[in-house]
């Protein structure tokens, strides 16, 4: 067993720390523990894996520690798989190699991830173990000897239970003396013939590639099908494999089978290595989880409770949220109007719209929205911390068999819910290459939060008015289905036809039922708030800038132009009158009246400016670029409904979807006159009306226009960070398809709903 007792302050240089572990082992929750908010979040290079680094404060000492992606083994079929290898081989560009690797370890489950920590041990770097959900454990009448435990395994084993805080001082004190100590496992004892095979596969190695590798690439090689160190060794010629085949042929004529040899074994060792550390309570105090997963995963009744959460979710997202965005939208109204009316007094006209029409517009269009998403993600996150995402993993299973895919697809579809490109990004969990490329393609049509904003606005314009708020939840809440119900089919067709995809087979491990803790839940709400303000507030705040410069320019405003010249020919006896008491400067009685007397046709003429004020605004609108930009596209969407101010919403949100909102916005940013005066865009929206074509004078935004609009968003492709995404997961190739079908069926979906809606209730 290990020193454990505490150490000096000579410890200075910091060290570079990995954490690893099974998925479900709570290391997420230990990595925000440890580190806090001295977090940053990247990509590995080349990959879209998601890289997790962040600051490990032990004493004076500061450390650099990395989230591993969560894996069950190093056999690397899978992207995440492929990633967790190359930093533990030290494959990664611009990485320092590891000084220490922490293994979080399930409690409740020893035996089955001590395998991983096996394989990570042959690596040959420091091990800490933290040995999470002790709650549990005692939970489930587990009695576990951790003293005997670390010293079988011949390294610290910390119990800990990361979501209560408990043991983290205790764990940071055991990886401040690892990095001293340097403890190693207790590593498999390979029988000779494997050691002969390893030893093969080195000697040809430095043969044929002039490269050394270690002990745990020479395993992988000899165990792996299709490992991913003989891409990164250079493995691409007959003779290189045959340098493989060779070695698993030594291994078949000593009776050992390369595919199953390895798990036999370590599974042998490790049940040396835990025997009589483990004992079991006869009467354990775990709920019964049974009965309740009969009623969850039940192939009718489990739909329906899924159904039912679904609906909730949605109803509370449209319900709840309303205060709050009346509160954001009329403080960023308010905020707009009164630096407006500085800069205004300032003489800085234009610069005073942009301010309010386009940067407090453009950011307050989408922080409005910031409640919605907040509990969007409160609830997937109640979801997935109680542990019944995995249960409608299983229960979807069932649903997607018909169509080619499996529970797998799943979490990366309910994922892209919140966002696509995690979700595009959660397919490589997925190892079969057409299933993944499958699931790929049709998450971008499952309703992400940035379509969120849309069905909120064109829902509260339009439907609530008419129907209330239970028709409009229940609107969205279809509009977020859709694109499942279109995108099965599409699936179906893919694997069916085109990709023609062999039948997966789904295994899952159902993870407890957790009490989500108030701590983790406000973490992860604050990260995605952090994460949509920074990211989706940029762009937006960008695009609506260059959206109002094409709204407001070219100032020629024939209108204003119009009532000026007007009034001056009305009132030319006063001009004229002006200007004879203006040429006799010494005569300063004449001088005064004649101020007096501009003065008041200044006034008179800004009068009928502002009473023409919406005029004015809208005919400045109809004349800008962007209007005739609307205008050269309008015809493509005419038969959808949409009018030009729609159609450059459309185009203007291809960056992200949710830019139709503020872009909507700085549009109607006149005066549009409501019937309840009010000026919100809700209002603006359900008052707009043509202004040219067959249907001028008429209301816009009908019912079947509104939810063209939203089926046309829920189907389209208006994300450019998800098709790029798509291109680095897949390529170029398939990131046009994508583009292009989910285009082509929006549109075909916008136009076939305002169509027949029109035909049969207009």
């Amino acid at each position: 067993m290990h020193n454990t007792t505490p150490q000096s302050d000579s410890i200075t240089a910091t060290a570079n720390i990995a954490l690893a572990g099974n998925p479900n082992t709570g290391k997420t929750t230990l990595f925000n523990k440890l580190t806090g908010a001295k977090q940053r979040v990247g990509n590995y290079p080349g990959v879209t894996v998601e890289k997790k680094v962040g600051q490990l404060k032990i004493n004076n000492d500061t450390h650099s520690l990395i989230d591993l992606p969560g894996t069950y083994s190093l056999a690397a079929e899978s992207l995440d798989e492929h990633i967790v290898l190359d930093v533990l081989t030290g494959n990664v560009p611009n990485l320092q190699p590891l000084d220490l690797i922490v293994c979080v370890v399930d409690a409740t489950n020893i035996h089955r991830n001590l395998y991983l920590v096996s394989q990570i041990a042959d690596v040959g770097i420091p091990i800490v173990i933290a040995l999470n959900m002790m709650d549990e454990a005692n939970q489930k009448g587990l009695t576990i000897d951790i003293p005997k435990l670390q010293k079988n395994l011949n390294i610290p084993v910390i119990p800990i239970t990361a979501s209560q805080n408990k043991g983290i001082k205790e764990l940071k004190q055991a990886i401040r003396n690892a990095l001293e100590n340097k403890p190693k496992f207790n590593v498999t004892p390979w029988p000779q013939a494997i050691i002969d095979a390893t030893q093969s596969i080195s000697d040809n190695t430095i043969k044929h590639l002039n490269i050394h590798t270690t002990p745990l690439q020479q395993l992988r090689l000899l165990f792996d099908a299709d490992s991913t160190i003989a891409d990164r060794l250079g493995y691409d010629t007959t003779t290189h494999h045959q340098v493989i085949q060779d070695a698993r042929e030594h291994l078949k004529k000593a009776q050992l089978c390369p595919a199953v040899s390895e798990s036999s074994l370590r599974y042998t060792h490790i049940n040396n290595l835990i025997k009589d550390t483990i004992t079991k309570n006869p009467k354990p105090k775990t709920p019964q989880s049974d009965t309740i997963d009969t009623l969850l995963t039940h192939r009718f009744f489990g739909l329906i409770i899924f159904s039912a959460i679904m609906a909730t979710v949605f109803y509370s997202i449209y319900a709840l949220a309303g205060p709050f965005m009346d509160f954001i939208d009329e403080k960023f109204g308010a905020i707009g109007q009164y630096l407006g009316d500085i800069l205004k007094a300032q003489g800085a006209p234009v610069l005073a719209d942009l301010v309010q029409n386009g940067i407090i517009a453009g950011l307050g269009g989408i922080i409005i929205f910031l409640p919605q998403i907040l509990i969007l993600f409160f609830f997937i996150a109640i979801l997935e911390d109680s542990g019944y995402m995995a249960r409608a993993a299983f229960l979807m299973d069932k649903l997607f068999s018909w169509c080619g895919l499996n529970g797998k697809s799943f979490v990366p579809m309910l994922s892209s819910y919140a966002c696509a490109i995690p979700g595009v990004m959660g397919t490589r969990t997925i190892s079969e290459p057409r299933a993944r490329l499958t699931t790929i393609l049709i998450a971008p049509l499952m309703s992400c939060s940035a379509r969120l904003p849309v069905y909120i606005i064109f829902t509260g314009a339009v439907i609530q008015p008419q129907y209330g708020t239970l028709v409009a939840a229940v609107t969205v809440f279809a509009m977020h289905l859709l694109g499942l119900f279109i995108g099965l089919p599409i699936a179906f067709i893919l694997n069916k036809f085109i990709l023609k995809t062999k039948a997966q087979p789904f295994v899952l491990e159902m993870p407890p039922y957790r009490i989500p803790t108030l701590h983790n839940l406000a973490w992860r709400l604050y990260e995605k708030g952090k994460d949509f303000v920074l990211t989706a507030g940029t762009v937006i705040l960008a695009t609506s800038v260059i959206i109002w410069a094409l709204l407001y320019f070219p100032q020629n405003d024939p209108l204003s132009t119009k009532i000026t010249n007007d009034f001056n020919t009305q009132n030319i006896a006063q001009i004229q009158q002006i200007k004879t008491l203006n040429s006799d400067k010494e005569n300063k009685q004449a001088l005064e009246k004649s101020k007096k007397l501009k003065t008041q046709l200044d006034t008179d003429l800004q009068k009928l400016l502002d009473d023409a004020a919406p005029q004015i605004a809208s005919a400045q609108t109809e004349n800008s670029y962007l209007a005739k930009l609307g205008k050269g596209v309008e015809p493509i969407f005419q038969p959808a409904g949409f009018d030009w101010k729609i159609t450059v919403g459309i185009l203007a949100s291809f960056p992200a979807r949710e830019l139709i909102v503020p872009t909507l916005g700085i549009i109607y940013a006149e005066d549009i006159e409501t019937e309840n005066g009010e000026k919100n865009l809700l209002s603006k929206i359900a008052a707009a009306k043509w202004t040219t074509g067959p249907n001028i004078g008429k209301k816009i935004f009908t019912i079947p226009v509104a939810v063209a609009v939203m089926v046309f968003f829920a189907l389209c492709a208006q994300c450019m960070a998800t098709i790029a995404v798509i291109a680095r997961e897949t390529n170029w190739k398939w990131a046009t398809i994508s583009f292009t079908y989910m285009t082509v069926l929006a549109w075909i979906g916008a136009v076939l709903t305002y169509q027949i809606g029109t035909a049969l209730f207009y």
